[in-house]
C-alpha cells in the first residue's frame, strides 16, 4: 500500500479549513493530511490541528508557491509515495480525488491535474477569467506540446518523481502554469482529468474580473522566461 499525503496550503482559511480536513479524512482514513499554514493571522492552524491534521506553520506569508513547495518538501523527506494538493478554501472537493489519483496509481502519469474544462460540471469562474485562462491554456499547450485546458488548477496529484521535482523547486510567481512547463521540461508525464470544482467558500480571490486578462498576459510572459531557466538540481 503506497503512503499518501494530502498537502493543503492555507492562508487565513479558518472558516473553511475544518471542513476540508474532515472531507480528506473521510475520503481515506490512511491519508495523512498536512496543512501548510502560510503565516495565517487567524485560527487556521489551531482548527486544522483540532481536526487531526499535521500542521507546518510558516513564520510569515510566503505565498502559494512557497507554501506548496514546503508541502512537497515534507512529502519527499518523509518518504511518501504519492502526494495530492488540495487548496484550503474549499474549492477542491476531496470526493474528486479518485479521478485525480487514478493515473498516478496506475503508473500512467507522474503528475495529474484536475481540470474544470474537460466536460466537468460545477464552478468554472467568471467569464472574464475564463477568457484569460483560455489564452494561457493555448500558450502552455504550445510550450508543453500537449493539450492543457486548465493551467491555473492547483488540484494535483504526484508520484515520487513529481514529489522530488516539486520539492526541489516549485514556481512562486505563477505556480500552476509554470509548474506544467517545468514538468514537461524535465520529461515527466503530465495529464489532466475532468473534475467538478466548487466556488470558494470564504474570502475573495486577489485576481478581480478587471485584472484577470491582464494577469494572464503577465503569466504568459513569465512562462516564456521560465523556458530559459536552468533545470532543477534533483534532491538526493
Amino acid at each position: 500500500m503506497s503512503r499518501r499525503v494530502a498537502i493543503v496550503p492555507a492562508y487565513n482559511e479558518e472558516e473553511s479549513i475544518g471542513r476540508v480536513v474532515d472531507e480528506l479524512r473521510a475520503f481515506d482514513e490512511g491519508l495523512e493530511v498536512l496543512v501548510v499554514d502560510d503565516g495565517s493571522t487567524d485560527g487556521t492552524a489551531e482548527i486544522a490541528r483540532a481536526r487531526g491534521a499535521r500542521v507546518v506553520s510558516l513564520p510569515f506569508n510566503l505565498g502559494i508557491g512557497g507554501a506548496v513547495q514546503t508541502g512537497f518538501r515534507y512529502a519527499w523527506e518523509h518518504d511518501f509515495d504519492v502526494a495530492v494538493r488540495v487548496d484550503g478554501d474549499g474549492q477542491h472537493a476531496p470526493a474528486e480525488l479518485d479521478a485525480v489519483l487514478a493515473p498516478v496509481l496506475s503508473g500512467e502519469a507522474d503528475v495529474v491535474v484536475g481540470s474544470r474544462f474537460i466536460g466537468g460540471d460545477g464552478y468554472r469562474s467568471s467569464r472574464s477569467r475564463r477568457v484569460g485562462i483560455r489564452l494561457l491554456a493555448l500558450s502552455v499547450s504550445a510550450l508543453t506540446r500537449q493539450r492543457i485546458t486548465d493551467p491555473t488548477s492547483g488540484f494535483q496529484a504526484a508520484n515520487r518523481k513529481g514529489i522530488r521535482l516539486f520539492a526541489a523547486d516549485y514556481p512562486h510567481d505563477y505556480p500552476e502554469a509554470e509548474a506544467a512547463v517545468m514538468v514537461a521540461k524535465h520529461a515527466l508525464r503530465l495529464c489532466e482529468v475532468p473534475v467538478a470544482m466548487r466556488a470558494r467558500e470564504t474570502g475573495q480571490s486577489s485576481i478581480t474580473a478587471v485584472r484577470s486578462v491582464y494577469y494572464m498576459v503577465k503569466v504568459v510572459l513569465a512562462i516564456f522566461v521560465a523556458l530559459f531557466r536552468r533545470k532543477v538540481v534533483p534532491l538526493q
